[in-house]
């Protein structure tokens, strides 16, 4: 007879409690609903249409009338298309400016973090090219590296060397010339992310390497390398991938040139798709960008269980 008095109250307690957990489940999803609809509208989408593009031979200017599906003609291109190839040899040069931008910063992190002062003044100065608008910076460049007036040539001039490089107008420096620039904007990010990560490490470690005897280079190569090997796979993962999306600093400063020499495959795909209006052909060298990075990256998780320490 007691039971179903209990019974009856614990119905509408659960009734009660079911309707509180609808209207939080309905407050959550309207508030990540501008984020899920930003994201469907400006990431799926696109990649969904990408995907469908890879097989089509479209010209979009003309409508949807002139879509015709080419299967796999678009990659069959890719694999005859020269210019495509040798973007895609860009690319791989121009992942190399990841380690060298990363050593250099390390370098300055640690010189910063123990041996100057003014620190804030030095961690200022080296950021703001990072956080400057591109196109200022690939204009301040061009001046610079002017081939008959920039200041690099005059002051190369002054010390002796009759014939400097052409830089940017030189088929066979124009790369090399980007990378340094690449290089010089990234350094402050790599140095700040370096400074967080070397103010982490205790200091009891290092000096019990020294009342060990340890020296500067075994302390560098024993304790401080092995605990900062986390964030530079960061820097690793998140530069090559930067690598591969450049695009803004290409278009300012080269345009590709000179004969392509600086034509990355994000600026190949832009020329493709809305200065020629081949989009299916700019599809599927999208869809190879992605596969590319994505390979490196996988290739990099595997690789980082032998040398990241967590």
């Amino acid at each position: 007879m007691e039971a179903a008095p209990m019974l009856r109250k614990t119905a509408p307690r659960k009734a009660r409690t079911g309707r509180l957990q609808r209207r939080e489940s309905l407050a959550g999803w309207l508030f990540v609903a501008p984020m899920l609809l930003g994201i469907s509208i400006f990431t799926l989408f696109p990649i969904l249409i990408m995907l469908i593009l890879n097989f089509a031979d479209w010209d979009f200017v003309l409508g949807l009338e002139k879509f015709a599906w080419a299967g796999l003609d678009n990659f069959g291109q890719l694999l005859d298309d020269s210019r495509f190839h040798k973007t895609w040899m860009n690319n791989m040069i121009f992942m190399f400016t990841v380690p060298v931008c990363m050593a250099i910063s390390l370098l300055l992190a640690i010189i910063i973090n123990k041996h100057v002062f003014l620190k804030d003044f030095f961690k200022v100065a080296y950021f703001m090219p990072y956080i400057s608008s591109v196109v200022a910076v690939a204009v301040v460049w061009q001046v610079l590296f002017h081939p008959s007036k920039g200041p690099v040539n005059q002051f190369l001039r002054m010390i002796g060397i009759s014939d400097p490089p052409r830089w940017i107008a030189d088929p066979d420096w124009a790369l090399l010339s980007v990378m340094m620039i690449s290089i010089w904007i990234s350094i402050g990010f790599n140095m700040i992310v370096y400074m967080a990560g070397l103010q982490a490490i205790p200091k009891d470690l290092y000096e019990s390497a020294e009342i060990d005897g340890a020296g500067g280079w075994t302390k560098f190569r024993k304790i401080t390398l092995p605990l900062i090997s986390p964030t530079t796979f960061f820097l690793l993962i998140t530069g090559i991938i930067y690598t591969f999306k450049s695009f803004d600093l290409i278009a300012v400063l080269t345009k590709g040139g000179p004969a392509g020499s600086t034509s990355l495959m994000v600026w190949y795909m832009y020329e493709t798709a809305f200065l020629n209006l081949k989009i299916g052909y700019a599809s599927a060298i999208g869809t190879v960008l992605f596969i590319s990075v994505l390979i490196i990256t996988l290739v990099q998780w595997a690789g980082q269980k032998k040398w990241v320490n967590y």
